[in-house]
């Protein structure tokens, strides 16, 4: 995985080959954001299929249906929470979320 300048790429504790772009385990942003990104109601969830299928195979019960998503965390160095909502707002509009299939719900913290 290429990163940014000065920035590095380190696993998250828990997640399976999860990497988070980062600048390194001392630098702390002025503001974090999370973007929950799941797929529309009505849009078809092959992998969520998948995943619910494996999980019965395993042998765990009681589930209907499994839907899938992604979840992305920035470290931002906005200090105005308005600011900081507007340009994830934009991103995630460019970027981060296919607008057409897909909802996201932005965190800051």
């Amino acid at each position: 995985m290429a990163a940014a300048s000065g920035a590095v790429a380190r696993r998250v504790a828990g997640l399976s080959g999860a990497i988070v772009a980062g600048r390194g385990d001392c630098y702390t942003g002025a503001m974090k954001a999370r973007i929950h990104v799941t797929l529309k109601p009505g849009v078809l969830d092959p992998q969520g299929k998948a995943i619910g299928n494996a999980l019965k195979a395993l042998g765990f019960g009681g589930i209907d249906e499994v839907r899938q998503g992604k979840l992305i965390e920035l470290d931002l160095e906005d200090t105005d929470r308005e600011a900081a909502r507007a340009r994830v707002e934009t991103m995630c509009q460019q970027l981060l979320a296919n607008p057409v299939i897909e909802d996201y719900a932005i965190e800051l913290g």
